[in-house]
């Protein structure tokens, strides 16, 4: 059994923004639903959401529109499907105004949410289905005809359709899904049973006259379930962590106690170019700017980076989030170079490691700092933030209030600053634990304390560094990827005998998947063939980019594939700095 020491000391607290709070000893809500409705009664008619589509073309709504519609949609679920509190609810849609919607209905009912990657294949879909066991699935249309493959492995009883013209004004909506419907064919019929989302709110909206709709969350606290968030975890297979109103609610005052002193409640503009159904962009852009009454302008899709520009013509943007990419290919942009935006006063990064000189690039080009934070889904993510009148360069930051980390061996004691150790943290953000595993809980969480499988330094201020991670995980982009699936799906290919696979150094991506492939004998497959049967069933960003044929592979003297060694020559391979 392992050991944790008592409570470390918060060396970093000295350099904590004048009037920022150690500690938050209280919930400014009692929940996410609570939370939704205060905020929409202060900001009232001031715009929420605003879609931007790579044409400019898009729609808004206000907070009182988004408090009315979640009442609506909330109804909905509890009154026309009838699901009972804790019920679970999947979401599967890029960022759209039906998003917040359906997220703060979801709240309001006093069921759980599910976020679900829209680029999913109908296998991975099939597993969250499967373990999750959704009563709802809410899913754009451009991605629905992957539905018939996804319920052959575990079928949702009820379906709703929303489409990215949802809220547009008519004459942009009916052109847009023209376009869709003959030009790009990015949406065909829906081959199942199903209501749209229009339907399902109006169906809500005709049965709410009566109903208390705060009633619904009336039993639902700071300990209840609030979202199943899917990830591959410390440990590399894919599971739900169970994240609470409570870490949510807690996690959203931590973070915007770290920025409060850059930001004016009630007149900031964010670009959400990152998913929402990623953590990050779900707790800091989604639930952390509605409660600043911020502006939050929605990109469906930043790829390719064109795709941000009408939104920096068009509205006046102050703040952003991304991942390093984001950053480093803005300032590779000749359009963003030459005509950076005037508004902006600071970045947050998050997702995968800043790179110093993208970080440094990005002050150049827009006059304003990139600061970089950390976390896990398991921990709400955040973790840890640059104050943003102390940033240190090439570190993740400072611990966010209440919050406890520090860097341990093997058998749990902290190490002294400046030695590399696993790190470790608690607060209020931690995860309840796995959807059903319990096992895989206690690996995880220990006396309070998250082992992130991360190896850490704290220098002697407090400032944390990430340097490594201790498993075998591969971060493309900011996406994980987690070799044993990759591995699991090669496996399946009938000239593959076996097959390691590693991350390799990536400028572009940070890192890249790369498979190293031994044939079976006789056996012909090339390259180009293996990334086509990849993906068949996995996600773009976890097919390999890179695949090395050999004659065998290293292996301990138990017959494990060391995947060590591997990635050591490729590390060894690559350009030095």
């Amino acid at each position: 059994m392992t050991h944790v020491d008592s409570a470390p000391a918060r060396p970093w607290t000295k350099f904590y923004s004048v009037g920022m709070r150690h500690t938050i000893d209280e919930a400014p809500h009692p929940n996410l639903a609570a939370m939704v409705r205060s905020v929409a009664r202060t900001y009232g008619a001031k715009t929420a959401f605003s879609l931007c589509l790579p044409n400019g073309m898009g729609g808004s709504l206000s907070y009182a529109d988004i408090d009315r519609l979640s009442d609506d949609f909330a109804v909905y679920l509890r009154e026309v499907l009838k699901l009972e509190p804790g019920a679970r609810v999947a979401l599967q849609t890029p960022n759209a105004l039906a998003f917040p919607i359906v997220a703060f209905g979801v709240f309001k009912a006093g069921c759980v949410l599910i976020n679900i990657n829209p680029l999913y294949t109908a296998e991975e879909m099939g597993n969250v289905f499967a373990d999750g066991d959704p009563d709802l699935l809410v899913i754009i249309d451009m991605f629905a005809d992957k539905l018939p493959a996804a319920f052959s492995r575990h079928k949702v009883r009820n379906v709703v359709v929303s489409s990215i013209t949802d809220f547009m004004p008519w004459l942009q909506g009916t052109l847009v899904g023209l376009v869709q419907k003959y030009k790009d064919k990015s949406v065909k019929p829906v081959p199942v049973e199903h209501t749209t989302f229009r339907a399902a709110l109006a169906a809500g909206e005709s049965r709410k006259a009566g109903v208390k709709v705060s009633a619904y969350a009336e039993t639902v606290g700071l300990d209840t379930l609030a979202v199943l968030q899917y990830t591959g975890g410390t440990t590399g297979v894919s599971k739900g962590a169970m994240l609470t109103h409570g870490n949510l609610v807690m996690n959203m005052a931590q973070s915007l106690e770290m920025v409060a002193s850059n930001m004016v409640r009630g007149e900031e503009t964010i670009l959400t170019a990152l998913p929402l159904y990623h953590i990050f962009a779900f707790t800091v852009n989604m639930l952390g700017y509605w409660v600043l009454g911020a502006h939050n302008v929605l990109v469906p899709n930043p790829r390719p980076l064109t795709n941000l520009q009408k939104a920096f013509e068009k509205f006046p943007i102050s703040t952003m989030t991304g991942v390093n990419t984001l950053f480093n290919g803005l300032n590779n942009e000749p359009w963003f170079r030459d005509n950076p935006p005037k508004t902006l006063k600071s970045s947050c990064a998050g997702g995968m490691a800043l790179q110093d000189a993208v970080a440094k690039r990005w002050r150049e080009v827009t006059g304003t700092p990139v600061v970089e934070g950390y976390g896990l889904t398991e921990s709400s993510p955040v973790l840890t933030f640059n104050p943003l009148d102390a940033v240190k360069e090439g570190t993740i930051g400072v611990p966010v209030p209440s919050t406890d980390i520090k860097c341990v061996d093997d058998e749990g004691k902290e190490v002294p600053a400046g030695q590399p150790g696993e790190l470790i943290a608690r607060g209020p953000q931690i995860m309840a634990g796995y959807w059903r595993k319990p096992e895989e809980t206690a690996r995880t969480v220990r006396d309070g304390w998250l082992y992130t499988g991360d190896i850490a330094i704290q220098d002697e201020d407090g400032y944390f560094s990430i340097v490594d991670r201790k498993k075998d995980m591969v971060l493309v982009s900011g996406f994980n990827v987690f070799p044993n699936e990759v591995e699991d799906t090669l496996a399946k290919h009938p000239a593959i005998l076996e097959v390691a696979v590693v991350g390799v150094p990536d400028g572009a991506a940070g890192e890249a998947v790369k498979a190293f492939v031994v044939k079976k004998p006789g056996a012909e497959v090339t390259v180009d063939e293996i990334r086509a049967f990849c993906k068949e069933h996995l996600t773009g960003y976890k097919v390999p980019k890179l695949v090395e044929f050999r004659s065998e592979l290293p292996k301990s003297n138990v017959g494990k594939i060391l995947r060590k060694d591997l990635r050591a020559e490729e590390m060894a391979r690559a350009p030095k700095a």
